[in-house]
Parts: structure tokens; C-alpha cells; sequence
């Protein structure tokens, strides 16, 4: 996974709520998976293309400047429904990488962080006021996000302070695995410690009992 430092990247307009994880990805396209590479195609499926397989001009991850857009600035709930993987491997085959949002669906939420996929909540109307700047006609379409020091440039230069949870925020800027296997194998030596200790305290709690047979 590449580390996450600064990404100054299209931002597309998607203030949609309610966007749940089958919108993202149809669970059919996950049945007999054996890789990720071809989901970017298939993200958004229902949205994106007509009944005839042809892209729906009025879907705006189909129109320019935003077919390249790595920012997506979304409604409330995104993400919501099932708890599938798949929607977030979906999302980052289609090159996004940081999701804007009032609220996550909070299994999608967890999932984007242990993928490298950054969500970052901010109020609806931050997110109102970043796409009444954004300019597609002149280039004026880029935001800037800085995990490090955790805020967002606006296309117009207005700055957004947003919240990460500090382990994963580290897993993320060190381009680490942020599940929570990863993150608790990273503290194996505070956990040895804790053992030990607690043993010593307590060492009625880890003495063995001889089972008769």
C-alpha cells in the first residue's frame, strides 16, 4: 500500500445521500472473484451506464474534466448497506483515493481505512461550499488534501480542518496495513509487556490445570 502524504487531485460532485454499497458494487460482479483489477470498471454500475451497457452521459464520474477525478465529494450515509469489501476495492480501481462526506456507513468506513482508501467526514455545508468553487469549464476543479497536518484546500484556497483516528491516520501516512490484525500486531511488544506484568499480578489467572482423563 502507498503511503498517503498529500493529494491535490480532481474533486467531483456527488452530493447524493444515502449511497449504499450495492450502488457502489453489485454484489454480482464480486461472486467468483479471484482479483480486484477489473471492479473500477464495474463501480457505480447502475449509475454510471444505460440498460444497453452504453455510459449515461449524466453521470458525472462521465464527464469531463471528472472521468480522472482521485476526490469525490459525496452526500450523508455513503456507503451505507452491507458490509462488502468489494465497494471500497471498486472505488480504488476506479483511481479514487479520498472520499468527502457528511457521515460513512461505518463498516464502508473501517474498510476504506484497512484498503488505503482515506474517508474524511466534513459537515454538508463544507462540502456545499468546496463544489460551489469548483470551476470545470477553467481548470478550477482541484482540492488539496493533507492527511499530515489533517485539513482540505478548496479550489478557491478556503482551508477545512477534518479528524482522523491517530492509528489509522499513521497506517495511512506510513503506507501500512491498517486492519485491525495489522494494527494490533504493531503493538505486540506493549501487549508481551501487559502479560508479563499482568502474570506477575495475577499469576493465578495463567496457571494451567491438569486435566485428568
Amino acid at each position: 500500500m502507498k503511503p498517503f502524504g498529500v493529494l491535490t487531485a480532481t474533486a467531483a460532485p456527488f452530493l447524493r445521500d444515502n449511497i449504499d454499497t450495492d450502488i457502489i458494487i453489485r454484489i454480482e460482479r464480486l461472486v467468483g472473484l479471484m482479483g480486484h483489477a477489473d471492479l473500477g470498471h464495474w463501480c457505480f454500475e447502475l449509475l454510471r451506464y444505460l440498460p444497453d451497457g452504453s455510459e449515461n452521459p449524466d453521470f458525472i464520474l462521465n464527464q469531463e474534466p471528472y472521468r480522472q477525478s482521485e476526490v469525490l465529494l459525496a452526500g450523508a450515509n455513503f456507503g451505507c448497506g452491507s458490509s462488502r469489501e468489494g465497494a471500497v476495492w471498486a472505488m480504488m480501481g476506479m483511481g479514487l483515493k479520498a472520499v468527502l462526506a457528511p457521515s460513512f456507513g461505518q463498516i464502508f468506513y473501517n474498510n476504506c481505512f484497512q484498503n488505503g482508501l482515506l474517508p474524511i467526514v466534513l459537515p454538508r455545508t463544507s462540502i456545499e461550499e468546496i463544489i460551489s468553487e469548483l470551476r470545470p469549464d477553467s481548470g478550477g476543479t482541484s482540492v488539496t488534501v493533507d492527511l499530515e497536518r489533517q485539513f482540505v484546500v478548496s479550489p478557491g484556497g478556503r482551508e477545512y480542518t477534518f479528524e482522523t483516528p491517530p492509528l489509522r491516520r499513521q497506517a495511512l501516512l506510513d503506507g501500512v496495513e491498517a486492519d485491525d490484525l495489522s494494527l494490533t500486531l504493531k503493538r505486540e511488544a506493549e501487549i508481551a509487556a501487559f502479560q508479563a506484568r499482568d502474570r506477575w499480578r495475577r499469576p493465578w489467572i495463567y496457571e494451567s490445570v491438569e486435566v485428568l482423563s
